[in-house]
């Protein structure tokens, strides 16, 4: 199962990396860019975002209208979005219209003219305003400022409605010109694709050629911290997390069968002792993220206010546990294949192809093949789960979010995870 990728560098700084699979018609094409909302200062907080949608709005040669009908006259899925540390624009289209759709594209990521901002701008305000009436998604971002505090990677990737509100025009086109530089710049494809050709429509680009300056490295908390919001729900919605591992560190195949082990699948801990055993819950869950220079590792709830208290006691008791205790055998075997089946399943997307390309290359992470990232899954160890576990979840650093009605509540609960957190 080996991977055909190549990989190149234009005179520009620009990387291209693509994969050819004969197979499919199809490809799958992102551009990528190594800024996000960790660039942003707070006076300038959603930014990133806030361009991503304004990639959208107008070129030279364009109208957003425009736009719309050459995406759709290709019969393209197209969109963009926004991370703490990347922004990505990304089609996926028949291969007879490379030229065409890397023509667009190209002028959108690199020429946005950025007219009729307002519309967008409230466009923008509503999302904001969607998202606060999320509670379940809103919490994620609790769990950060609690982890990293008010640093970029505590704040959300939106930003907030003050700064959108009154970002002038001058500096969103300031703030694009200093961030999409050509050493910062991915293009990465995978379908029906020649790599040559795609690097001939690369080198048409003229990006910056001044890499743009890197955030400083993130702190996070060494003692957990606890971030209540108040707000009459349904459900509390409720985090435990901490730091995690760097995007680098070898030892995330192992934190990704932890996790399968832990809470990310249908068999695992926390879903079948909170959700199947005792019904306390209906979305119950882990997941992680990496950055260039730490991580972080969340726990999920929603359930509602009379089984907050029991639901904590079972996140700590089963935290406790996969600390002490070593994984069995025929449990770390269903999580390495669970994470190894997920794997190879999402191979069977261009754009999932692609995505890992390009990522990795942004991020200047090795492209291991797909052969190589299965070997390494399955060389996990249950000594190694519980050293990874043992460090990730010890107590005192762990952090506490959660929206819903009675932070008293709350705080008391928490304490079966982190006693430091009823304080």
């Amino acid at each position: 199962m080996a991977d055909t990728h190549r990989l190149t560098e234009t005179a520009s700084g620009v990387r291209v990396i693509s994969e050819s699979v004969p197979s499919v018609r199809s490809v799958a094409l992102g551009l990528w860019v190594r800024t996000g909302s960790r660039d942003e200062d707070p006076a300038i907080a959603g930014i990133s975002h806030f361009l991503e949608h304004l990639l959208f709005k107008g070129t030279p040669t364009r109208t957003a209208i425009e736009i719309s009908e050459e995406f759709d006259g290709m019969g393209a899925a197209f969109n963009a979005f926004t991370s703490k540390e990347a922004t990505s624009l990304h089609a996926r289209f028949l291969d007879e219209h490379l030229d065409e759709a890397f023509s667009l594209m190209g002028e959108m990521f690199l020429e946005p003219t950025f007219p009729d901002i307002d519309s967008e701008r409230d466009v923008v305000l509503e999302e904001i305003a969607m998202y606060e009436d999320e509670p379940s998604s809103r919490v994620h971002d609790y769990l950060s400022e609690a982890v990293f505090g008010d640093t970029p990677l505590g704040r959300r990737i939106l930003g907030s409605a003050e700064v959108i509100s009154g970002v002038p025009v001058e500096t969103i086109s300031k703030y694009h010109a200093s961030r999409y530089a050509g050493p910062d710049i991915v293009i990465s494809a995978a379908g029906q694709v020649d790599h040559d050709e795609l690097v001939a429509l690369t080198e048409g680009l003229q990006p910056p050629h001044e890499p743009a300056t890197r955030p400083e490295p993130a702190s996070p908390f060494e003692s957990g911290r606890l971030v209540f919001a108040d707000k009459d729900t349904e459900q509390y919605h409720i985090c435990f997390g901490g730091p995690g591992i760097r995007r680098s560190d070898e030892r995330r195949f192992q934190a990704a069968v932890l996790d399968s082990i832990l809470g990310g699948s249908s068999s695992s801990r926390l879903f079948r002792e909170i959700r199947e055993e005792r019904g306390l819950a209906y979305a119950v869950g882990t997941y992680s993220e990496s950055y260039e220079d730490t991580g972080l590792f969340g726990i999920y709830v929603g359930t509602r206010e009379e089984n907050v208290s029991e639901v904590c006691r079972l996140v700590g008791v089963e935290l406790e546990t996969i600390m002490s205790a070593p994984v069995c055998e025929d449990e770390l075997r269903r999580a390495r294949e669970n994470v190894k089946g997920r794997l190879v399943l999402s191979e069977e997307s261009n754009m999932a192809r692609m995505s890992r390309l390009g990522r990795a290359i942004l991020h200047d992470l090795p492209v291991l093949t797909l052969d190589e990232i299965l070997a390494k899954v399955e060389a996990v160890t249950a000594d190694e789960i519980t050293a990874l576990a043992t460090e990730l979840f010890e107590s005192g650093r762990i952090s506490s979010a959660c929206v819903g009605r009675d932070e008293e509540l709350f705080r008391a609960s928490s304490a079966e995870v982190n006693g430091a957190l009823a304080a």
